[in-house]
């Protein structure tokens, strides 16, 4: 569901797709590489030559690979979720403890950033808004400082891109450094720093069962049964 954010990374550092592709091939612990050697090996390939040129006028290009992965990833959206079937009137798509978990969803806050079609995806916010989450961390580093990073504004020290929740059941570790392991351990965290809040654990058992829903098909196939 890459396609439906609003930017990608989570400093947001890349406005779209294609701008994103530069960063790991470029990237020394990535893919190590730069753009005049990937053309020069798709090019020694008969078969992307051939491809390329179906396909583009000027065939192999480093904007025309950026335009094909990009495209070929705004294809990979996972639809039909139970939850959008819910939304679209179906009562019984969901189960009354996943419906509850919704209601708590709301009530809780939760939905002020994660909202719209990614459920997330669409708007930056400070990590720590109730209570300083890197006061309390036993080392900081440059990665920590989030949008400041990019814009050198000491406004966004600490402001990350808000996930996605789409396929957050699915997406273990959680958060920027990866630093909650579990989807439960994620909530709380959230519901300290960004709500001033402690959510009751079956509460979070119960948003994690709404969680659930939001996970939808990729080619008529469900991601998690």
């Amino acid at each position: 569901n890459a396609g439906l954010n609003y930017s990608q990374f989570w400093d947001g550092r890349a406005d779209t797709l294609e701008e994103q592709i530069n960063g790991p091939i470029n990237k020394p612990k990535v893919m190590a590489s730069n753009w005049p050697d990937v053309i020069a090996q798709l090019k020694s390939d008969p078969g992307y030559v051939g491809e390329f040129n179906a396909i583009y006028n000027d065939g192999i290009t480093a904007d025309n690979v950026r335009n094909a992965i990009a495209t070929f990833e705004r294809s990979l959206n996972v639809v039909d979720s139970r939850f959008d079937q819910f939304l679209r009137g179906d009562k019984e798509a969901i189960s009354k403890d996943e419906l509850k978990g919704y209601e708590l969803f709301k009530s809780y806050g939760c939905v002020a950033c994660h909202q719209g079609q990614n459920v997330g995806g669409n708007m930056f916010q400070k990590f720590g808004i109730m209570d300083d989450y890197f006061a309390d961390r036993s080392a900081v580093t440059r990665v920590d400082f989030g949008r400041f990073n990019v814009s050198g504004d000491e406004i966004d020290r600490h402001v990350f891109k808000v996930p996605s929740l789409r396929l957050a059941v699915l997406t273990a570790p959680y958060f920027h450094d990866g630093s909650a392991e579990t989807l439960d351990e994620a909530i709380n965290v959230m519901a300290r720093y960004q709500l001033g809040r402690h959510i009751l654990d079956e509460d979070v058992e119960l948003i994690i069962k709404f969680l659930g829903t939001l996970v939808g098909n990729y080619k008529g196939k469900p991601l998690r049964e």
